[in-house]
Formats: structure tokens, C-alpha cells, sequence
């Protein structure tokens, strides 16, 4: 069965900073900021919310469908999902803009400064969501915003259970659309951070959250994640990487993992054991879709 994975395809362009972030920002300086970062290391990488899911997705087994928009510069993105077995019949290009482009500076405590220009994925919303009996459920992952909104609407709509998973696109809406988010979608997952947001915006605790989907996962990096079922809280211990190399991408490799447990029927513990495994391959390699998996599912 297929997954229809809603987000960005991206170009990365991933640049090294040596030192550290912090000792370089002046905290009472901030209203006249202005710093440069020498970057000795920088490369470009395949990228994007739903590209990386769909990468990881189909590395395990699973079928993806990304729901994603290209730009004029988007021929080599489309030809590296061919190459990978990966449908792009939901790939739309368009030829009046870029393709959505992240510039992402990681300092030496795996930090991250990124810029984003989200280029064609702002007319993400054109491309429509309809019942299909090979979809078996689905992924809104940080998109445009009218697309996001659109699409979990389109995705309740046709009855397919869907995964809410906001990511650095959660600031864009208020807290009534979070709520309604939640109220459409089956499970909801977020990282730390963005867990305390949402819990702020919505007025809700994670309990609360948990109890109006079939499950929350908040995803806690090096510390693991905890599921929160019905309103219970279980904590997931990470897997330890060989190496810490490059964090991008982890939390979409974390993601595919978590759909295609979805698509077995595992509970929200077992598809996040998973998630951790996968997530420890993908750090201790350089860009966010060049990790191989060393085991057997």
C-alpha cells in the first residue's frame, strides 16, 4: 500500500561552521547583529520534507507518493526519484520560479542556522488529494501554508488517516488551526520544541492532544522521544549513532520510519524503536538521503 507524503522537495546546500554559534552571537548585542561565519566545507544535497520521508520510506520497503512542487530547476530532483523507484505522478513543475532552496549552516555542537526560500512550493496547494484505494494513509510535513491547510482538509475528506507533523512550518498558523489540524488528523508528531509551542497555541497538554488523535510523538534528539497514547506518556530510548556527522535530515528519516510502522499496523512504540534506528543511520552520514540501512526489518 502507498503513503501520500505532503511537503517540500528542496535543494540543501549544507555549509560547516568550525566553532560554535554562541560564542560568536553577542546576547545584548542582538538589535545590531551582524556576523559572518566562515564556512571551509559546503556541498548540495537532495533535500526537502518529503523528499527525505520518501527516502526513507522507501528504503524500508514502503511505497511513497510525494505530493510536492518543483521549480524550472527541478529536472535533476525529478530524475533522482526515478532512479530511486520513488513515483513522481504527484510532482508537479512549474516554470516561473526555483525550487524551494534551504541554506543550512551547522556549527561544531550540531546547531543549526537555516534560510529558506520555499520557491515553487508556494503553489503546492494546486495539487489535490483524492481517495485512492492503493493509499492507505498519509503525511502533512512542513509545505506552503494554503497547501498544508488544504490538503489535511482534502486528506479528512477522503478518509485517509494522516499524520500531522508541522515542523518549522508550525508558526504559521494560530492556534485555532492548530486545533482543527489535530481535530483532522489520526496521529500528531513533533520535536521538543515544537511540542511546547503547539501545547502553548492550543491551550493543550500533550495528554490532552494524545487523547483527540490515536497517538503524539514528541521526538527529543539525543534523549529519544515519548509517545503519549490516550493521555499515557511511554519513553522511547534512543539509539546510540557510530558517529554524529551531520544532523539534517534526521527528523524526516525519524518520520518514514514512523509511516512505514503505520503501514505494518505497529503501535506508536514500536514504529518510534524504529525511528530511532533509522534516525542513528542517517546522522552519522552527510546529507539527509545518502544513508544505506545495515539492517533487516
Amino acid at each position: 500500500m502507498a503513503a501520500i507524503i505532503c511537503g517540500s522537495l528542496a535543494f540543501d546546500t549544507i555549509m560547516t561552521f568550525e566553532g560554535r554559534f554562541a560564542e560568536q552571537i553577542l546576547p545584548d548585542q542582538l538589535h545590531i547583529l551582524n556576523v559572518s561565519f566562515l564556512v571551509p566545507a559546503l556541498r548540495r544535497d537532495f533535500g526537502g520534507c518529503a523528499g527525505n520521508i520518501a527516502y526513507a520510506l522507501k528504503l524500508l520497503g514502503g511505497q511513497p507518493l510525494p505530493m510536492a512542487t518543483v521549480g524550472n530547476d527541478g529536472a535533476d530532483y525529478l530524475q533522482r526519484l526515478q532512479d530511486l523507484g520513488i513515483s513522481t505522478e504527484y510532482v508537479r513543475q512549474v516554470s516561473d520560479t526555483y525550487t524551494a532552496q534551504a541554506m543550512i549552516m551547522t556549527d561544531r555542537d550540531n546547531n543549526q542556522i537555516t534560510a529558506f526560500h520555499p520557491g515553487a512550493m508556494m503553489q503546492a496547494h494546486h495539487t489535490a488529494i483524492e481517495a485512492r484505494s492503493d493509499v492507505r494513509l498519509g503525511i502533512i510535513s512542513p509545505d506552503g501554508r494554503d497547501a498544508m491547510l488544504a490538503h489535511a482538509a482534502q486528506f479528512n475528506a477522503a478518509g485517509i488517516p494522516f499524520v500531522f507533523d508541522p515542523g518549522q512550518g508550525l508558526p504559521m498558523f494560530d492556534g485555532a488551526e492548530l486545533a482543527r489540524f489535530i481535530e483532522q488528523a489520526t496521529w500528531v508528531t513533533v520535536n521538543d520544541y515544537e511540542g511546547k509551542m503547539l501545547c502553548e497555541r492550543t491551550g493543550w497538554s500533550p495528554a490532552e492532544i494524545s487523547r483527540r488523535v490515536q497517538g503524539l510523538v514528541i521526538t527529543l534528539g539525543a534523549e529519544g522521544s515519548e509517545v503519549w497514547v490516550d493521555g499515557q506518556k511511554t519513553h522511547v530510548p534512543p539509539v546510540q549513532a557510530q558517529a554524529v556527522v551531520d544532523p539534517t535530515g534526521c527528523g524526516d528519516a525519524w518520520r518514514g520510519a514512523l509511516l512505514f510502522g503505520l503501514e505494518q499496523g505497529w503501535d506508536l512504540v514500536r514504529c518510534a524503536e524504529l525511528g530511532s534506528r533509522v534516525g542513528a543511520l542517517k546522522i552519522a552520514q552527510r546529507g539527509p538521503q545518502n544513508y544505506q540501512l545495515d539492517f533487516r526489518v
